[in-house]
């Protein structure tokens, strides 16, 4: 399995799903790494507020922030590459990159089917229409 790390900018928490207005992308990230962590699948995620220490121990996500510097983030890293930048990977990118089935990222809706019963009457109690 690879290994997919994803570095984001400085956030007031570790998922940025604090306060009063949640960014959208970012709820759909936590999202999407908790469907993939029920799969067994881990992708880490680090913020730097949060874990400072894994962008200096990291060297790609350093030599990355050396050259372009913290407005580049988020970054995606797999196998100590950096492919994605300033931006989160997609559904897709994650299907792809990662290897792993759509459905680890997209939950099936299931279709319910309500059982509706045909009325002979309109529901008074003696059967006949009120």
């Amino acid at each position: 399995m690879k290994r997919m790390q994803i570095f984001e900018p400085a956030m007031c928490c570790s998922t940025g799903l604090c306060g009063v207005s949640v960014d959208p992308e970012l709820l759909r990230i936590s999202t999407v790494l908790n469907r993939l962590e029920n799969k067994g699948v881990k992708v880490e995620r680090y913020n730097l507020s949060s874990n400072p220490q894994e962008f200096v121990s990291n060297k790609t996500i350093n030599d990355f922030l050396k050259e372009k510097g913290v407005d580049a983030l988020p970054a995606a890293i797999v196998d100590d590459e950096v492919v994605i930048t300033g931006r989160y990977p997609s559904n897709e990118e994650f299907v792809q990159i990662l290897g792993i089935p759509t459905e680890y990222i997209v939950e099936q809706r299931r279709t319910i089917k309500a059982k509706v019963k045909k009325s002979t009457g309109c529901g008074c109690s003696d059967g006949k229409c009120c």
